[in-house]
């Protein structure tokens, strides 16, 4: 795929809401994950081509994971206290959705990013590593805590009810 304005558009336009996705459950933070879309995109577009779409997709999530954990580490991240973004946050339709993405966020970054990619986005244990540089045993166990810590915690908010199971989402 040799990159034109054409089919950079045509990139932009397919994979610009997943680069967003992964990046604001990576940074809890709306005005952060478009930055880190802005440098992905720029980067891409400095691009001279691919190999497949298969290629370009891994590339882009690898490099949305990348510049994620560049905003992570930065200087004024570290030092800046947070303001409450729950407003901002997508409100699911039903309740129960809403109580497992506010678990989801509540997550580690590393277990809530490495949820995010295999159940919201699709992506294989292999892809998950990959886009994360991680070895795939590292997502199996980081996938099983993550499960493990939501079904804790989201058992306790029903307070019995054992029907709470992570299923993946469509």
């Amino acid at each position: 795929v040799v990159m034109t304005d054409e089919t950079f558009e045509q990139a932009a336009r397919t994979y610009g809401d997943m680069l967003y996705r992964v990046a604001y459950h990576a940074l809890r933070s709306r005005a952060d994950a478009e930055d880190v879309v802005q440098t992905v995109l720029l980067k891409l577009y400095q691009q001279d081509g691919f190999e497949s779409e298969d290629h370009l997709k891994h590339w882009l999530l690898r490099v949305a994971v990348n510049e994620s954990r560049k905003v992570m580490r930065s200087f004024w991240r570290r030092r800046a206290v947070p303001l409450e973004e729950r407003d901002e946050a997508p409100l699911p339709a039903e309740d129960r959705r809403e109580e497992v993405f506010q678990a989801v966020m509540a997550l580690d970054g590393k277990y809530r990013l490495t949820i995010y990619l295999y159940y919201y986005e699709g992506c294989s244990v292999k892809e998950t590593a990959a886009a994360m540089g991680v070895n795939p045993s590292t997502v199996q166990t980081w996938l099983q805590r993550a499960r493990a810590r939501l079904r804790r915690t989201l058992s306790e908010e029903e307070e019995g009810n054992d029907d709470v199971r992570p299923q993946r989402i469509p």
